[in-house]
Formats: C-alpha cells, structure tokens, sequence
C-alpha cells in the first residue's frame, strides 16, 4: 500500500495598503526557496487554528497585530509532488509598523508588478487570485 503523505497547512497574508500595494516578503537566503519573494506566513502549528497561526505569524514575521475581522479568505495553493497546502487571506487592517523581522527584505508591490518577482511555486497561483480580487 503506498504511504500518503501527511498535509502541510502553511498560512499566508497578501497585506493590501490604501494605495492597492501589496507586501511581499523575500525569504532568508539558505532556506528552502531562499531569496524568493512570497506572502508572509507560516505553518499551522499542531492544535492551532487557521485564524490563530494567521495572528501569529504576522506578529513573527512582521511586527504587526492583523486585525482578525479583517482577514477575508482568498484562495489555496497545492501541488501533487510537495506536502504543503498553502490558505490565503487578504487583509487591508492592522496595528502597527510593518517590519522585516525573519527574512532578507520586505516591498510593497504594485499589483502590475506582483509577478516581475521570482516567487516559490505555490505563490504565483496565489498572486494571481490577489490581482484578480483587486481588479474587481
């Protein structure tokens, strides 16, 4: 019988400012995908819920408290020869400063730039829901 493996849920944010820019965030060189631009985010931890890995990563990765009223579920991501399943949400509300605090940088894209950046491939179906949920 062959094994299935385990699924992965990875959480990400596509932050969205006033001026319809989102945020990328390039990922720490030496890491799997390293150097690559992608939505900040993270894996769910065991016994975590979607909303609370969302809260949490944001405040990790970025510095920032998301409002979770805020958060609107936007699209997934999946690939047959890689365990991760990837939930995106978009956000346009949060408190504080947006911060590069676990990665080599972060930007805020104009959405006709969002693909010019090399992304892992889970987050270039990802970006393509984002500039369709903004040109509607």
């Amino acid at each position: 019988m062959k094994k299935i493996p385990t699924i992965v849920p990875v959480v990400a944010v596509a932050l969205i400012d006033p001026a319809n820019r989102v945020l990328l965030h390039q990922r720490r060189i030496g890491k799997a995908h390293g150097g690559l631009w992608e939505f900040p985010g993270g894996k769910v931890e065991p016994a975590e819920t979607l909303l609370c890995a969302m809260l949490r990563e944001a405040e990790e990765e970025l510095g920032i408290q998301l409002d979770a009223a805020a958060l609107e579920p936007l699209s997934f991501a999946t690939s047959a020869d890689q365990p991760h399943v990837v939930l995106l949400y978009t956000c346009r509300a949060w408190q504080g400063e947006v911060q590069c605090l676990d990665g080599e940088a972060i930007a805020w894209i104009a959405p006709e730039h969002l693909l010019n950046h090399a992304m892992p491939p889970l987050d270039v179906p990802l970006a393509r829901a984002v500039l369709d949920k903004l040109k509607r």
